[in-house]
């Protein structure tokens, strides 16, 4: 098939145009500028690359009419973030793909009542970003109940891999955790670490993308989570951190207002956005409909991307990770 990708140079396309071309399928790669994506892969070379930039064909309304210039089977649409934006792009693709693919998020749900969270578990989203991808998940499934536009959903959670920062044990980005926890000092947790994060590396985000196009009759009409088969509490992954680089782990736990005045307002805030929310997702879904086989743990998935940071950041400054 020929597939478009929008926003192919991110942290799931880096991944899943190789993917793609070495199924067989023609790849338009399409991104904002020239940057050169996450993980080199040969693949690439045999991909055709555009610049589509989406904010600015949305704000003049020429987006589909971009994509559809290149004469697409199936769209994947991995930079959609508002309703808005979601049903221009459905106007303009009903009737003339196969597939629209979309990525959406884990916060899709807002808070849990039932673990692990399930696909079609009743959403109650919260803030602007998990309030924006219910809706449009909603939006394109009911688009497709009405025998419109075929789309599927895909809900990553928190994405990793080498080339950018991963969420650390305390649900934020800040570099000084894990010099903290690189030196072996004592880090300070907020609550009482029992909150959990639910990390996916991203090669396994665009696997479940893949298999997701590879059998439309499993997918069409029907959201999956992109996780890692387990989530990490604060607890847990803080203690693995600490054996990268050969410590025994120390922590201390705090208020969050105490966290809040020691972290500052922005790292804080970060944190409670990921460790409010306490999320564990279910792959038993995309396991049985797609043959998802994730090949990364959380943990495995978080340690490539710091063990990335340690060799090329020089903004984290991190020691190498000892050998596992």
């Amino acid at each position: 098939m020929r597939i478009f990708v929008l926003g192919a140079t991110g942290h799931i396309g880096s991944y899943l145009v190789p993917r793609l071309v070495r199924a067989g399928h023609e790849v338009v790669a399409a991104s904002r500028g020239t940057r050169e994506p996450y993980h080199h892969d040969d693949a690439w070379a045999d991909s055709e690359r555009i610049v589509l930039d989406r904010d600015a064909s949305d704000a003049d309304g020429t987006t589909t009419a971009q994509v559809l210039a290149q004469r697409p089977d199936v769209v994947v649409d991995l930079v959609c973030f508002t309703p808005a934006s979601a049903g221009q792009l459905v106007e303009g693709l009903r009737g003339r793909v196969a597939l629209h693919a979309h990525c959406g998020s884990i916060w899709s749900h807002g808070l849990s009542t039932s673990l692990p969270m399930l696909e079609d578990d009743p959403k109650h989203p919260f803030g602007e970003y998990g309030v924006g991808k219910h809706a449009i998940e909603q939006l394109l499934l009911a688009e497709t109940q009405a025998g419109g536009l075929a789309s599927t959903v895909i809900h990553p959670g928190h994405i990793s891999g080498a080339g950018w920062p991963v969420i650390n044990p305390v649900g934020n980005v800040d570099p000084q955790v894990w010099a903290t926890i690189a030196r072996g000092d004592e880090l300070v947790v907020p609550g009482d670490a029992s909150a959990t994060m639910h990390h996916v590396h991203a090669d396994d985000v665009a696997q479940v993308f893949e298999r997701a196009i590879d059998v439309p009759e499993a997918s069409v009409g029907q959201s999956f989570h992109a996780v890692s088969p387990r989530a990490l509490t604060v607890r847990g992954f803080a203690e693995a951190a600490y054996g990268w680089w050969g410590h025994e782990p120390r922590l201390r736990s705090v208020p969050w207002a105490e966290f809040t005045e020691l972290a500052g307002e922005e790292h804080a805030s970060t944190s409670w956005e990921h460790l409010h929310r306490s999320q564990v997702c279910s792959i038993a879904k995309g396991v049985g409909r797609l043959g998802y086989a994730p090949a990364w743990t959380s943990q495995d998935a978080a340690r490539e991307a710091v063990g990335w940071l340690a060799g090329n950041d020089p903004d984290h400054d991190l020691p190498a990770l000892v050998a596992p």
